[in-house]
């Protein structure tokens, strides 16, 4: 038989525990605060780098517009960011400048990584055009 003693039931309740405590609230707070530490910079890494690649990939596809433009014309003089717009629409550079009859130099910034291109037979190069 189970008796009903209020007195017992209120002695147990005071006794258990439940809910969390603030130094479990600070553990998991400081486990967050870890894995952001070491996610953040990764994070940006990956952002620096794509920003480049995307520079870069604006840059090479230019490319054959410039040749385009020298086939049509037999030089780079005249050339221009309008000029090349109108044999490929998509051109996604920034500037066009340095313009000779055998030079030119396109360059191409997104989100403060800049790369360029100066001339038919030279690479890649970080920065603009200057």
């Amino acid at each position: 038989m189970v008796t009903s003693n209020p007195t017992a039931a209120m002695r147990r309740l005071s006794r258990e525990e439940t809910g969390t405590s603030l130094i479990e609230l600070l553990v998991v707070l400081l486990i967050i605060g870890i894995l952001l530490a070491i996610a953040v910079p990764s994070y940006l890494g990956f952002k620096d780098h794509a920003n480049d690649a995307t520079a870069k990939a604006n840059i090479r596809s230019a490319v054959p517009a410039v040749e385009a433009y020298y086939a049509d014309n037999g030089t780079f003089v005249g050339m221009d960011l309008a000029a090349l717009r109108t044999i490929d629409g998509g051109i996604a550079v920034d500037t066009v400048g340095n313009v000779g009859p055998t030079t030119f130099c396109i360059d191409a910034t997104v989100d403060g990584k800049s790369w360029n291109k100066a001339g038919p037979a030279v690479a890649l190069a970080a920065g603009t055009c200057s």
